[in-house]
């Protein structure tokens, strides 16, 4: 682009140039020239790139059976372009036939995912995403002179999307990238992205720092992370690999895109990745502390914000849920905590920020407003719920909250389903299917009945139901009591064709 030509041409020649200016007319002779500035600056990008690529990896990964069924259940899979959604579903499927004919022919596995990594320490540990090595059955590591290495995961962090992978070097020297710190990038600085997009190895583009603090990126979801904007080409592949300022220092793991060729692409912020990976190298797991608050900062509320005397800057307490730790504390709604632990902290990011790294169950002082008087509140953060289950603990809660036999499918007695049904929330299990032809239906059950009894032991759950189902003899019979709009009937269910 020519604006771009031109801004480079007045750019370097303010970085490059200043000193000569400084330097009077009689060393004008001695300036260089504009096509050496831009060899020094072309010079520089090359010297970034041989800096850094061997420090990133290009993964590939073969995916377990099932792989990709749940893909829209992640929250970053709708931030892929509709495009590349779609060609990723033909690839699924693709993966899917090509896994069927491995199994059947026991052939080796067949690496069909690439993402790619960069290696953070010389015993063998990788920073990526745990969208690039989520389902692996098995993991191979592509270093920049093309060794290969086999790789397993060591932890994965889902709300993040970050995980680490670990390699056995055998021999081989890694390259450790340097992480910088990414709190003191600037905005407007040169951002530099390597990566394997559209399995193209080691591509590098660069660009500019857009934005930092960007947050909300993901629609409902609560995160307590933010995002470096960048407009370095980012393309599906480049997650997982590094974003680099022009010191080669890495400042952010590239996540997200907006759209393809839209100049909008998001990195995890180099501190925050260092946190979580450091305890998933360590622990396996990265644990958050959290307060237990909803939260907004005060310049954003503007009603509230006119009551308020004696405070500018802060973080308010709009909700305390009887569930959480500063329910047990006496933090109220309308506080105003304008530090943690001495930090003062006025973004709703600052605040969630401080806490995350807090000891479990170590108090933490805050420093609140409240109604014209600063005091101090202690509160014990505990650990953050899991937002994200695996799609694996998922499909088991469903199975355990469900259950099918008879012909009848039974679900927990749940507010939500009892209004639904119009039936009272009582012990027992709610009848939500009935199959056509079945011997539930021949004996009249239906839909919004409650299963009370099963051979004259109460159930509670279908875990329970199904539990008393295949304990008895469906030949001979299987009595159960149920409740009908109120009204209590026995039936006695056969498996013989009745």
């Amino acid at each position: 682009m020519k604006w771009k030509s031109f801004f480079m041409a007045v750019l370097v020649s303010l970085i490059f140039g200043g000193a000569g200016l400084r330097s009077g007319a009689a060393d004008a002779a001695k300036e260089p020239s504009p096509i050496d500035l831009a060899r020094r600056l072309n010079q520089a990008f090359i010297d970034v790139a041989d800096k850094v690529s061997p420090a990133v990896v290009v993964i590939q990964v073969a995916h377990k059976a099932g792989f990709g069924e749940d893909d829209e259940e992640n929250p970053f899979y709708e931030m892929l372009p509709p495009d590349f959604r779609k060609r990723l579903e033909e690839e699924r499927e693709k993966q899917r036939k090509e896994r069927e004919k491995s199994r059947k022919f026991h052939r080796k596995p067949v690496f069909s995912g690439e993402g790619s990594g960069v290696v953070v320490r010389k015993e063998g540990y990788i920073i990526t995403n745990r969208h690039v090595v989520d389902g692996a059955e098995k993991i191979l590591v592509r270093l920049k002179d093309g060794t290969e290495l086999d790789a397993e995961v060591r932890g994965v962090d889902a709300q993040s999307d970050l995980a680490v992978i670990k390699v056995e070097p055998k021999g081989v020297t890694l390259a450790v990238a340097k992480l910088a710190d990414s709190d003191k990038t600037r905005v407007g600085e040169f951002a530099i992205a390597i990566g394997a997009p559209f399995l193209l190895d080691y591509s590098v583009t660069f660009g500019h720092v857009s934005a930092k603090g960007r947050s909300g990126i993901i629609q409902d979801r609560d995160m307590d992370q933010d995002f470096i904007q960048t407009d370095a080409s980012i393309n599906p592949g480049n997650s997982g690999g590094p974003l680099v300022n022009i010191e080669g220092e890495v400042i952010g793991i590239n996540t997200l895109i907006r759209g393809m060729s839209t100049g909008i692409g998001f990195a995890i912020p180099s501190n925050f990745a260092k946190e979580v990976t450091d305890k998933l190298i360590s622990d396996g797991k990265f644990v958050r502390a959290y307060l237990g608050v909803r939260i907004s900062p005060l310049k954003g509320e503007n009603e509230y914000r006119d009551l308020i005397t004696g405070v500018s800057d802060g973080v308010v307490i709009t909700e305390i849920p009887p569930d959480g730790p500063a329910a047990k504390s006496d933090l109220k709604p309308g506080d105003v905590v304008t530090s943690v632990d001495g930090k003062a902290v006025s973004t709703v990011q600052q605040l969630k920020n401080e806490v995350r790294g807090k000891k479990i169950g170590a108090p933490v002082t805050l420093d609140v407003h409240r109604f014209g008087k600063n005091i101090k509140v202690k509160v014990k953060p505990e650990a953050r719920p899991d937002e994200m289950p695996s799609m694996a603990s998922r499909r088991k809660v469903e199975e355990e909250d469900k259950a099918s036999t008879f012909g009848l499918t039974v679900q927990a007695v749940t507010k939500e389903l009892a209004e639904q049904y119009n039936v009272e929330k009582t012990e027992g299990v709610l009848v939500t299917e009935v199959d056509q032809g079945s011997v539930a239906e021949r004996k009249g059950i239906k839909p919004g009945d409650v299963v009370t009894e099963v051979n004259g032991k109460a159930v509670s759950s279908p875990k329970q139901f199904l539990q008393e189902i295949k304990s008895a003899d469906a030949k001979r019979g299987i009595v159960i009591i149920y409740t009908t709009k109120g009204t209590s009937k026995i039936e006695v269910l056969r498996d013989d064709g009745e």
